[in-house]
């Protein structure tokens, strides 16, 4: 905020706008609420850890292919019934998974949470701009606050409940779900943004466009890099669950920070093009560091902090590049570039623990650096193709009724 009137201004919100933002904060901890629970969920279940990190598998991949979907959807049950089935299908699917009893089942149901999670937070920002007084630079603000502070909460709640029993953090999660469910009922009168009906090609035909896929390929990439870090980080540290929770409550602190403060001041100075490349190169240098002193708790716990540093700045710098790539909608675009992306993260928590297996735990985090970097020169080599991610003065695209997916933002 640039005076204490901008801060009055982003503030001085209506009642929907504030609920929205709060299922907001809630959807995303869904994104780390698990991690600190993925050891004592192996040990209860007598699952591999293999078969632990499944559980971000079965979600990323759904999300992902429901991101395909969500803009059909939305456009023609309209974005408050879009948003309220999503709450629906997470409070139902979060309950069943904290009552089942094998690891197999709870894969199957963080599928269909990921469905409800596409679902809601591929229309959030849409509802956000709608509703929101002060424009939609203020509505971004909000909905990037709300991204942050749900990714820094996940880990934390989940670790906290964690403590009691594994199954309390799937039914903290639907309780507060539930909550938010009521309050945009209440509070959401109506559809705040237009319904606009997308073809269903639409996002695969985008996939067309050079720019756009050369990002979502680095995305994926870089997605292996992220959830290496977050998904598999668990089992070398070694921590109780209060432990698991603090660390990356750190991590999502710092990527909190950097991606609302720090992105914006060096893509306001700096090409994004080049943003991305050297943060990634930066972030291939934190993952081999890593590999390397995975064996010292204290050491990885720096690297993964320094890491949600980096990832802050590539998260936002990456949404940005794909609004501005192609004239598609940014709904369109950033479903079909979400879909790719979290291909990446749905294969690298089971591939992690695979490595593990072969080589010991140094070998995911030296094959994370090596796709990170590989994203890194992607960037680099087709700087040409993304021409218009850099130009400098240019008008954004209206965001009237378009949604930033989750895969921009996680």
């Amino acid at each position: 905020m640039s005076s204490p009137s901008d801060f009055r201004s982003l503030v001085h919100q209506p009642t929907a706008v504030w609920a929205v933002a709060f299922a907001s904060v809630v959807a995303f901890m869904g994104i780390g609420l698990v991690d600190p629970i993925l050891p004592a969920i192996s040990a209860d279940l007598n699952a591999t850890p293999t078969q632990a990190e499944l559980l971000f598998t079965s979600y990323l991949l759904v999300t992902g292919i429901a991101m395909l979907f969500t803009s059909w959807v939305s456009g023609r049950i309209g974005p408050r019934a879009t948003l309220l089935v999503g709450l629906a299908l997470v409070v139902i699917f979060a309950t069943l998974a904290g009552s089942s009893d094998t690891v197999g089942t709870i894969i199957g149901l963080r599928a269909g949470w990921g469905l409800g999670n596409a679902l809601f937070i591929s229309t959030a920002l849409a509802t956000i701009v709608g509703a929101a007084s002060g424009g939609a630079a203020n509505a971004i603000i909000l909905y990037e606050a709300a991204l942050g502070l749900g990714i820094a909460i996940g880990p934390l709640l989940g670790g906290a409940l964690g403590s009691v029993s594994w199954r309390a953090p799937f039914f903290g999660t639907a309780a507060l779900m539930a909550i938010a469910f009521v309050a945009l009922a209440v509070l959401l009168r109506g559809d705040s943004a237009p319904r606009v009906k997308v073809p269903f090609s639409a996002p695969f035909r985008a996939l067309g466009h050079p720019g756009l896929r050369l990002l979502a390929f680095a995305a994926l990439l870089y997605n292996i890099g992220f959830f290496t870090l977050l998904a598999y980080s668990p089992f070398p540290l070694g921590f109780d669950e209060i432990g698991l929770g603090l660390t990356f409550f750190g991590w999502g602190v710092a990527l909190a920070i950097t991606s609302v403060l720090v992105a914006p001041q060096l893509t306001s100075r700096l090409p994004r093009t080049l943003v991305l490349s050297a943060t990634l190169a930066l972030l291939a240098i934190d993952l081999a560091v890593g590999s390397l002193v995975v064996g010292t708790p204290a050491a990885l716990v720096v690297v993964i902090v320094v890491g949600g540093l980096l990832l802050g700045v590539l998260n936002t710098v990456l949404t940005e590049s794909v609004m501005e790539v192609t004239e598609l909608p940014r709904s369109v675009a950033s479903s079909s570039y979400s879909s790719v992306r979290f291909l990446g993260g749905a294969a690298a928590p089971p591939l992690a623990a695979w490595l593990a297996g072969i080589a010991g735990d140094w070998l995911p985090y030296a094959v994370a650096a090596v796709a990170v970097l590989a994203a890194s020169v992607i960037i680099l080599a087709g700087r040409p193709l993304l021409a218009k991610v850099d130009g400098m003065g240019a008008e954004p695209a209206d965001v009237e009724a378009e949604a930033i997916s989750v895969g921009d933002a996680a």
